[in-house]
């Protein structure tokens, strides 16, 4: 049999992987009488833990939260994960917890078991982060969006545009999207009668938040893919269709651009851009015969493209 120290702590981990234990389940997992459970459950209320219970023959336990932030007892995988994630953190786009990521990554690091420890490190040491200057975020703005998503509130803020124009705006918050290294909202726009994505960098909370609302259908039930197809909208301007003699499979992975198969030799790619000569680069290192189907510039463009390397000297 366990002894008490032992026992608590193994009560403690149960407890903290899921919602509710009957004492009848915790009692047969420790190996003890229900009333030691319940002798074991107030010592960890005595140490802060908010244990709550249900009375009764079908009664349970449950750990509840509490008024401050008790240890935590975390497996092996599962400090692991933690350790990474605030690693990623105290790198990351969310300004402002650069530095509490790090003090809590110090803590852990600290209490890890050297195989653990040493898990994490190598993991660090053999990765390489390409650094990029990319607008952060502050953390109240992701809470005040996130709370405005739970709460069916109307959220009320000022918008920058790209261009850098500012407007008030009135969304139905729908959820928070983490894309690369941005964050964005995606929501119904109030006065545009249409769903819409913004970014959150972008965003300058007003107050209070609006009325609540009865919330609608997504625009998509993958709402990340809707987010992907819509921010590709917005952001290249410029569409090109091409007919690529080579089988689609070919052509596959060697673009970012949609590829549709017409038949076994051939295939559509359809790619997007901010203007057509980046388009032309594209579609000429494909290293495949293919004919321009829309827009007619882009004919121009390859033209001019292939004049160039003409007249070059090599």
């Amino acid at each position: 049999m366990l002894d008490t120290s032992a026992r608590l702590l193994r009560l403690l981990s149960l407890l903290q992987s899921r919602p509710e234990w009957p004492g009848r389940d915790l009692a047969e997992r420790l190996g003890v009488a229900r009333r030691t459970v319940r002798r074991d459950v107030e010592r960890l209320r005595s140490l802060g833990y908010p244990v709550s219970s249900t009375p009764g023959v079908a009664g349970g336990y449950r750990l509840a939260a509490g008024a401050r932030m008790p240890p935590l007892l975390l497996d092996d995988d599962e400090a692991v994960a933690v350790a990474i994630g605030l690693r990623t953190a105290a790198g990351g786009t969310v300004s402002g917890i650069e530095e509490t990521s790090a003090r809590a990554l110090a803590k852990l690091e600290q209490v890890l078991p050297a195989r653990l420890r040493h898990r994490v490190s190598s993991l660090q040491a053999h990765t390489v982060r390409v650094p990029r200057e990319v607008p952060t975020v502050e953390p109240d703005v992701l809470a005040r969006v996130a709370a405005a998503c739970r709460d069916r509130e109307q959220f009320r803020f000022r918008y920058t545009d790209h261009d850098g124009r500012t407007a008030d705006r009135r969304t139905e918050p729908y959820t928070l999207v983490s894309r690369g290294n941005r964050w964005y909202l995606v929501g119904w726009d109030v006065d545009r009668g249409d769903w819409r994505t913004y970014r959150a960098d972008r965003i300058e909370p007003s107050t209070p938040n609006g009325p609540r609302f009865a919330p609608r259908e997504p625009p998509d039930p993958d709402v990340a893919s809707w987010m992907e197809r819509r921010l590709g909208h917005e952001m290249w301007p410029y569409r090109g269709r091409f007919l690529l003699r080579a089988p689609a499979e070919r052509v596959a992975g060697r673009t970012s651009g949609t590829v549709e198969p017409v038949d076994e030799r051939t295939c559509v790619l359809t790619l997007r851009g901010e203007e057509p000569r980046a388009m032309a680069i594209v579609v000429a290192f494909l290293d495949v015969d293919f004919e321009v189907l829309e827009p007619a510039e882009l004919r121009d463009e390859l033209r001019a493209l292939g004049r160039r390397l003409l007249s070059s000297r090599i």
